[in-house]
C-alpha cells in the first residue's frame, strides 16, 4: 500500500502499522527509511535488508529530551540544542534498556514534523535505516521501493517534495567523556568545541 505523506490520515496510518508491529517505508529529514516499533520489528528489518546482527538500526524520537529517557551518558546541552536534526547521537543505554551491560544505541530526533507526530502516535522509539539491501546504493525513488521491497513491508509512504539534498545521512557522533566522536559524517557539521581531540 501507497500513501501520500500530504493526505490527511497519513499519520494515522503509518502509526497503526508501526504499532501492529510491521515494517513500513517512511520519508525522513535525510533519506527514506525502514522503520518499525522497537524492539519487534529488529528481526524482521534485518531480515529485508540483510544485514548482520552485529551492526544496530538508529532510534528516532519525537523530542531530544527523550534520549534522557533512555540514557544517563551527559550530553553536551549545546549537542542537544542542534536538534531537531539529521544528527544521531551514539549513548549508552540504561540497564533497563539494554539487552546486555555498557550495550549502546543511536538515538535521532528528525527535523521533520510528519515523522515526529508519527512517533508520538505510537508512543515508542522506531527503529530507522536505509532503504537497500547490505551492500548496495540506498534507494530514494518510490518507483524503485515499491519494485524492491512492495512486497516484503505493508506501507510506503511517499514524499511528494522529496528532493536530491534528501540522499544524505544523518552525522554520527558517539559521546564518550563528554565529547562528540565523530563516527559518520554526515548532512550536519559538529563545532568545534564539542569534538574530541584526534589524540584522545
Amino acid at each position: 500500500m501507497i500513501v501520500l505523506k500530504s493526505d490527511s490520515n497519513s499519520i494515522a496510518i503509518a502509526a497503526k502499522e508501526l504499532v501492529a508491529g510491521k515494517v513500513i517505508v517512511v520519508p525522513t529529514d535525510t533519506v527514506y527509511g525502514f522503520s518499525g516499533i522497537i524492539p519487534c520489528s529488529e528481526s524482521r528489518i534485518r531480515g529485508i535488508k540483510g544485514r548482520d546482527e552485529g551492526k544496530p538500526f538508529i532510534r528516532l524520537v519525537s523530542s531530544p529530551q527523550a534520549i534522557l529517557s533512555y540514557s544517563d551518558t551527559p550530553i553536551p546541552p549545546k549537542l542537544l540544542e542542534m536538534m531537531p536534526a539529521p544528527l544521531t547521537i551514539v549513548v549508552k543505554l540504561k540497564a533497563e534498556h539494554a539487552v546486555f551491560s555498557g550495550q549502546t544505541a543511536g538515538f535521532r530526533c528528525p527535523d521533520d514534523s510528519w515523522l515526529c507526530a508519527v512517533i508520538d502516535a505510537c508512543g515508542s522509539p522506531i527503529y530507522s535505516t536505509s532503504v537497500n539491501r547490505t551492500g548496495f546504493p540506498l534507494l530514494n525513488s518510490v518507483d524503485e521501493i515499491e519494485k524492491e521491497f512492495g512486497n516484503k513491508v505493508s506501507l510506503i509512504v511517499k514524499d511528494e517534495n522529496i528532493t536530491e539534498d534528501k540522499t544524505v545521512p544523518s552525522t554520527i557522533v558517539e559521546i564518550v567523556q563528554g565529547k562528540c566522536k565523530i563516527l559518520r559524517q554526515g548532512k550536519i557539521s559538529i563545532p568545534k568545541d564539542l569534538l574530541l581531540c584526534p589524540c584522545d
